[in-house]
């Protein structure tokens, strides 16, 4: 469905609102490749310095397809931005609209001019609902609204798209405003509110206020449509709670030229999100209705309350958490433990019954755990990810370091047949030995030779490797688990005796929402650890990296 969007004619007539899905350029890349019927992709905001957001939580869902969100407009600065979006490539149907803020109109020029050279366009965000004296401040005020876009087409030589906020009495006249600045297009709505949404009697985003988006600001976003169509021929992007076949032709009947979907994709794997479009542009030609019936409105980000029962210190900065009841996890998912006024965190269930966490600290939150007291609530959600599935009778081969054997003692446990190869610097990091050795063929490796092999686990992996028949080899399945040094030189021997359709990576990526929104997961081919993994195949790697550089 070829669509004419700003003097280029793209791929498709849709596009993922920024913040959503597509928020790094390891991600846009991917889309590019795989999803042809997005034909405008839209970057997340940048601004001018780099911004960490807010801490997680960040995104809720209160009800099944209806969220808040309070990212608080995390993204790597202008300057690096600019490196990153500047090495894409750009297929010549696909139009990239990078999206910018500033908190105040020589910021917007500062931002437009760094990152104009490597879009086709720029969308101005007048319309965050949570991040103070950005975005919403800015575009409730016509005048403002008018300078800005004003300013910004006069640094630049690519088009301007403003996006409006539909917290103002009348989105028209916020329009009118933007078209006087000289803005080529529009796109309405970002999301409404803010609101605060509450679990167990306590506000669940780490910012209390989150912009509400999906199904429940439909009906606004479609009257905000009307209403800036009323005026303007201008094209204008539609986002807000669409998912269904017959949201997107109520879109264009209001005068969208773009369709944005964004909330509907939650939960969805990569693939799954291709298959989503290619099911929702047939509905739009045989005038059917299949696509809806593929939102994952199953997905349950609610919080289940726990208690600790007990803090095992192995070291200084290592613990094991035992709480009073038992999960329901399979093995390969993950959950989020949050802990109300400090946060949340991804991790893999070391057991399921009772429910027990493996912390190393790394940060605020993990250094919390450390001396977190038995009897504390905390709160689960969760299961998350894909279960692993290891062929009928393979060989399973795990490694992990850190906390990566939490992620490798639960598929030991229920697969069988299965070796773990658990390296540390020393012998008193590690921990669960007993336990792993009652499940597997335990082999240990300790950087400074105090248990086990002296050196690190992936010379006892090659040499285990070099042991095997051919036979052997061609049955092997490999999950590999922890800091990324560590699952890069595991991979990189497993190669050498195994193909890559046999290995399986989870590294620990920055996990952020767990379903797929945020993007803060991405690994370097594009795929999100949340929801395309945790365990990422090797083999589908080589073939993004291939499709990228054909």
């Amino acid at each position: 469905m070829n669509t004419e969007f700003l003097g280029k004619t793209v791929s498709g007539p849709f596009t993922i609102p920024s913040g959503i899905v597509t928020c790094s350029a390891n991600i846009i890349q991917r889309f590019f490749d795989l999803v042809p019927e997005v034909g405008v992709l839209t970057t997340k905001s940048i601004g001018p310095e780099p911004r960490l957001g807010y801490r997680e939580p960040v995104l809720t869902q209160y009800q099944p397809g209806s969220f808040t969100n309070a990212v608080g407009l995390t993204n790597p600065g202008a300057e690096r931005s600019a490196e990153l979006l500047g090495a894409l490539e750009v297929p010549e149907d696909k139009f990239l609209l990078i999206s910018i803020f500033g908190g105040s109109v020589t910021e917007y020029v500062e931002v437009a001019k760094i990152l104009a050279p490597h879009g086709d366009g720029l969308e101005l965000n007048l319309s965050c609902p949570h991040a103070k004296g950005y975005g919403m401040a800015m575009g409730q005020d016509p005048d403002l609204v008018r300078e800005i876009v004003r300013a910004v087409k006069a640094a630049v030589d690519i088009p301007v798209v403003a996006k409006l906020t539909p917290n103002v009495p009348n989105i028209a006249d916020i329009a009118a405003a933007a078209i006087q600045g000289g803005a080529d297009g529009l796109c309405a709505i970002n999301t409404m509110g803010p609101e605060c949404y509450e679990s167990h009697g306590h506000p669940v985003l780490t910012n209390g206020k989150g912009g509400v988006s999906g199904k429940d600001i439909l009906p606004r976003a479609l009257e905000c449509v009307r209403e800036i169509a009323a005026i303007t021929d201008k094209p204008i992007i539609a986002c807000g709670g669409i998912s269904s076949a017959g949201n997107v032709r109520d879109a264009f009947a209001a005068g969208a030229s773009i369709v944005g979907i964004g909330s509907a994709l939650i939960g969805m794997t990569t693939n799954q999100i291709a298959d989503y479009f290619r099911t929702l542009t047939c509905d739009l030609e045989n005038g059917s209705e299949q696509a809806e019936a593929l939102v994952r409105y199953d997905i349950d980000m609610g919080f289940r309350p726990v208690t600790l029962v007990d803090n095992k210190r192995i070291t200084d900065d290592i613990c094991i958490l035992r709480f009073d009841r038992k999960i329901d996890i399979e093995a390969g998912q993950f959950i989020f433990l949050w802990i109300p006024g400090l946060g949340e965190k991804p991790f893999s269930a070391l057991t399921d019954d009772p429910f027990q966490l493996a912390v190393i600290n790394l940060g605020e939150f993990t250094e919390a755990l450390m001396t977190l007291e038995p009897g504390t609530e905390a709160y689960v959600r969760g299961p998350h990810g894909n279960a692993v599935e290891p062929a009928p009778g393979a060989k399973i081969m795990a490694v992990a370091g850190g906390t990566g054997l939490a992620a490798v003692y639960q598929l030991a446990r229920d697969f069988g047949n299965t070796e773990i190869f658990f390296g540390a610097r020393s012998a008193e990091r590690l921990y669960f030995l007993e336990e792993s050795k009652q499940v597997s063929e335990l082999h240990i490796a300790t950087d400074d030779g105090s248990r086990g092999h002296h050196g690190v686990i992936t010379e006892l992996l090659e040499a285990r490797l070099g042991q095997l028949s051919e036979e052997e080899l061609d049955n092997l399945v490999f999950y590999n688990c922890g800091p990324a040094p560590m699952v890069r030189a595991a991979e990189a021997v497993e190669r050498r005796f195994c193909s890559p359709e046999q290995i399986f990576n989870a590294i620990d990526y920055w996990t952020k929402c767990g379903v797929g929104i945020c993007g803060a997961c991405d690994a370097p081919d594009g795929r999100r650890l949340c929801v395309d993994g945790p365990f990422l195949d090797a083999g589908d790697q080589d073939k993004s990296l291939c499709a990228t550089n054909s």
